[in-house]
């Protein structure tokens, strides 16, 4: 069975929630998680056939936090390339900034999800999520746009 990101370029749509007064919400991956366990994600999955990306960011986000949210914003498209247990992988992100009531977050998939956190982008837990640095270290300025 072919795998996305291993045998083929895997379509995810990573969420940055965020409570529209500069905080974001993130979970530290559980030992139950295919890879980087211990580490600090915001969140995102895989596109599913059929959906549009706009639908699977919002599904994901239910999902994960068990909240509806409400699109605000995207970070450019980009690659993320590493290594998932010794193998190198090849993702397109399409990452999206997604607005929620903090009140009705919640970690919606215990087994995936050790805690969760509300977090200012100066005051980030460590360690990040592969990803996640990336991103941020690439497209910082989208992040500092959505704290205005």
């Amino acid at each position: 069975m072919s795998q996305p990101g291993i045998d083929y370029i895997g379509v995810t749509t990573p969420f940055y929630c965020h409570d529209g007064k500069g905080n974001f919400v993130m979970h530290r991956r559980s030992k139950n998680c295919r890879d980087e366990q211990g580490t600090w994600d915001f969140g995102g999955g895989k596109v599913e056939l059929g959906e549009t990306l706009a639908e699977s960011v919002l599904r994901e986000v239910h999902e994960e936090y068990g909240v509806d949210g409400v699109i605000t914003g995207l970070v450019p498209a980009h690659d993320i390339f590493r290594k998932q247990n010794g193998v190198k992988t090849h993702w397109l992100a399409v990452p999206f900034f997604v607005k929620v009531d903090p009140e009705k977050v919640r970690i919606n998939e215990p087994h995936k999800m050790d805690e969760m956190g509300w977090f200012r982008l100066n005051t980030l837990p460590s360690p990040l999520h592969s990803g996640v640095k990336m991103t941020l270290e690439k497209y910082k300025s989208y992040f500092e746009e959505q704290c205005r």
